[in-house]
């Protein structure tokens, strides 16, 4: 029967090694259980509904995957744009998290309509593949920065903006530990490297003494049934639809959120695939369109359950060398992010400084690519460096996106060679250059 259903025989694998590369990826993705909650609820969500709709969304969407494409590839709310969900919608322009999450739906109804269309070639097309790779960087560089500031290892400074922590203080020790530990366990190449640095720095931090407790602390319980999503599940609002100073300022919001979200799919799609041999011959990906589907029924049932926008995960490409070939395998995974729900209080127990470690290194994962940038090509190097600085420096994706848009715009046109971007392009700049200079014609 599953040979019939996933065509393991067609894949060369089996049902064993399936499973087994479902774990693997599980492992290697695990950690956002932890993280995710931790991330969003400085946005005043519930901690212990999220860990119950991060597991829910990331098993439901895993399985579309799995059922549309037949692919080797698990989602679950994207980091990177669940700190812009945080810090630039919510906190940065102090947009209530319930109007956040109708944002996010907005973004997930447009991708779906976009991905039946066959728009989203226009769209990806519109940017240059130097800004693509800018902003992830630049993304990789933002949660870095962040998961360093968590940490304590970062500290803000009235006279140099920012420096160095206290190193001398417990948890703020621990946290550069286990970053050091991380990047050991993944260059020695161990199976949940990650999930295995969580693991040791939140035990040891049962035996650190942090302000008259301890860094890490004991849960009443390690297994319980699942929280209650209640408190964030279909809490999103639409307020920004019906008024004209806030829909302008939710539009680019939602632009970014669309074109990060593109972006990463794409990219993880088309990373995923070739290393597990699924590319056709020319390149081009078999089933595309399911897959970029899926990613957009992911997008809007996570805005619905009340979570940051769900993608596909680069982790996957764990599961990749393990053998994972087929559905079976994010089957597996979604099967074991479901069995995590009964675990929760001990995925609460995680401190900071055991999930501050995993930011950084998603950091560096993502500022690898920054060697795809035509970096002695200037007129293409410029807006790349400028976005790559521009999003950690402001805290926010999209100010960066559209500093690094206008930028591309203004040196294409400079140059004499306008054509280095699209129509498209230059309207999307022009978007963000309305938005940054509030001169919008109905923004009073």
């Amino acid at each position: 029967m599953l040979n019939r259903l996933f065509h393991l025989d067609q894949h060369r694998t089996t049902p064993l090694r399936e499973f087994q590369a479902g774990l693997t990826t599980f492992a290697a993705m695990a950690y956002i259980l932890a993280v995710n909650p931790a991330i969003l609820a400085n946005a005043g969500m519930d901690q212990g509904a999220l860990v119950t709709v991060t597991a829910i969304t990331a098993a439901l969407a895993t399985a579309l995957m799995a059922g549309l494409t037949n692919y080797p590839i698990a989602l679950a709310p994207g980091m990177g744009i669940n700190a812009f969900f945080t810090f630039t919608i919510c906190l940065g322009k102090g947009i209530a998290w319930s109007e956040a999450l109708g944002m996010v739906f907005i973004n997930g109804l447009i991708f779906l309509v976009l991905s039946v269309s066959g728009v989203r070639e226009k769209i990806m097309a519109a940017i240059p593949h130097s800004l693509k790779i800018a902003v992830t960087c630049g993304i990789g560089l933002f949660i870095a920065l962040i998961g360093l500031k968590n940490g304590g290892i970062i500290v803000g400074n009235s006279a140099t903006l920012v420096s160095a922590g206290d190193f001398t203080v417990p948890s703020t020790a621990l946290c550069l530990g286990g970053i050091l530990l991380t990047i050991i366990l993944i260059a020695r190449r161990v199976p949940g490297a990650m999930v295995l640095s969580i693991a040791t720095i939140t035990i040891l931090g049962l035996f650190i003494p942090s302000g008259g407790g301890k860094i890490t602390q004991l849960p009443a319980s390690f297994w319980s049934l699942p929280h209650s999503p209640a408190p964030v599940f279909l809490k999103l609002t639409f307020n920004f639809l019906t008024n004209g100073p806030a829909f302008v300022t939710a539009l680019p919001l939602i632009l970014t959120l669309l074109l990060v979200d593109m972006f990463d799919n794409i990219g993880t799609l088309l990373a995923v695939t070739k290393r597990a041999g699924l590319l056709a011959a020319d390149g081009t990906l078999p089933r595309a369109g399911r897959a970029l589907l899926a990613d957009s029924l992911a997008t809007i049932t996570s805005a619905l359950g009340g979570t940051s926008t769900v993608v596909s995960y680069i982790e996957s490409t764990a599961g990749v060398e393990a053998g994972g070939r087929t559905g079976l395998t994010t089957l597996t995974t979604a099967g074991l992010f479901l069995a995590a729900l009964f675990f929760t209080p001990l995925i609460l127990m995680v401190p900071v400084a055991a999930t501050a470690p995993a930011l950084v290194i998603v950091g560096i994962f993502m500022m690898q690519s920054v060697g795809e940038i035509a970096i002695d090509d200037f007129k293409l190097a410029a807006p790349a460096v400028l976005t790559i600085l521009a999003i950690p420096l402001t805290f926010s994706i999209a100010e960066g996106l559209g500093l690094g848009l206008i930028a591309a715009a203004v040196v294409a046109v400079g140059s004499g060679q306008p054509k280095l971007l699209t129509k498209f392009g230059y309207a999307v700049a022009g978007i963000f250059f309305l938005q940054f200079l509030k001169i919008w014609p109905f923004s009073g």
